[in-house]
């Protein structure tokens, strides 16, 4: 029986090397290949990680010994990789978001329907300890039923730091797109899917000035909304507020917070597989660390990790391309309400996530 899966990696930029280095502490990940349009960003990452062959992204597409092709284009190109890869008959993982319009993830979901291969996307940081040490306290009702539920990013944008960041600011950009999918998976997986939203946005600062280097100086016309508050109406009937922004200097807020019938739940920064986790009860006058209940020892892989084993077990993966489209559903939904003035109802849904057993061993996801 088989035990490995092969994985061909499309894209070689900064977010790279993370995937790279944790998907080696997976013995079912078989990295055996990498391609991106600048030959020497794959060759240096290949050299770096000791990956076999440097292939163009044409010939990685064809070549019938990799079953996963992950994904980690800049957010227009995820659509037609992700569609090129599927009509070759391979499993795809991308990196959030899953496509840049609700039609492009309707399209990936369909045409690997039609060839019968997985969609899986980012983020997978909901499968760190953090995420799921929340997960079993939501599910063993430390706060009763949740009611309700804030989640705030708030800072002012990339161009002072990221070497390349126009991206950013340009259509399928902005903060909703770039860390919208964090929090909104992250409350997807603890309180089930999203019904209804409505939400407000704005562009604050019609045009960035590049800060950082290389492109010190050049200026950046925004073309995306970069201040979006909404609220969403889950299924289950909690309702939560969520704001992100990049037009905010400084701020107090939290990250997400959960508020249930008995209690308050903390849960960390869902940009990260770890953090502290904290509850107060209604009848405690002080909150509470709760230790983690999972390993916090992970990074980003774990996600295509997670494909992997459910391919050669033939469970669900657990970072879906169901989960992924109800979230690019949610998050163009905002953008429709504002300029609608009216709420929007979430035609698509998904199931939350399985849970991930406690106790596992590394390197492992499966008891």
């Amino acid at each position: 029986m088989k035990s490995k899966v092969t994985v061909g990696v499309v894209g070689c930029g900064a977010i790279s090397g993370a995937y790279f280095k944790w998907m080696k502490t997976y013995p079912v990940l078989d990295v055996v290949a990498c391609a991106d349009l600048v030959k020497d960003k794959a060759a240096g990452r290949a050299a770096e990680f000791g990956v076999p062959r440097v292939m163009t992204v044409k010939d990685l597409l064809a070549d019938d010994s990799i079953d996963i092709v992950l994904n980690l284009t800049i957010p227009k190109a995820h659509a037609p990789v992700n569609l090129a890869a599927i009509a070759a008959g391979k499993n795809v993982y991308v990196e959030k978001p899953l496509g840049v319009r609700r039609e492009e993830g309707k399209a990936e979901i369909a045409a690997a329907t039609k060839k019968k291969v997985r969609v899986g996307c980012a983020p997978d940081t909901f499968l760190g300890g953090g995420g799921q040490t929340c997960r079993r306290l939501i599910d063993q009702g430390a706060i009763g039923e949740p009611v309700a539920c804030t989640a705030f990013l708030a800072g002012h944008g990339h161009e002072s730091w990221h070497p390349s960041p126009e991206f950013y600011y340009k259509k399928g950009g902005g903060p909703m797109f770039d860390m919208g999918p964090y929090y909104l998976t992250a409350l997807v997986n603890l309180m089930g899917p999203i019904a209804r939203v409505s939400g407000s946005a704005r562009i604050t600062f019609p045009e960035r000035t590049i800060t950082s280097k290389p492109l010190y100086g050049k200026r950046i016309k925004v073309e995306t909304p970069t201040h979006i508050a909404g609220t969403m109406d889950f299924a289950s009937g909690a309702i939560g507020t969520i704001v992100m922004s990049f037009d905010t200097w400084k701020h107090h807020l939290p990250t997400i917070e959960i508020y249930g019938t008995e209690g308050t739940l903390v849960v960390p920064d869902p940009n990260t597989f770890g953090g502290q986790v904290g509850l107060r009860l209604k009848d405690q006058r002080e909150w509470r660390d709760i230790a983690l209940t999972h390993s916090d020892n992970v990074g980003r892989g774990i996600g295509v990790a997670d494909m992997a084993c459910a391919i050669l077990s033939g469970r669900k993966h657990r970072a879906s391309g169901a989960l992924a489209y109800h979230v690019l559903d949610v998050m163009q939904s905002f953008a429709e309400s504002s300029k609608a003035g009216r709420h929007v109802h979430i035609k698509s849904a998904c199931e939350r996530p399985e849970a991930l057993p406690v106790g596992l061993k590394p390197g492992t996801l499966d008891k």
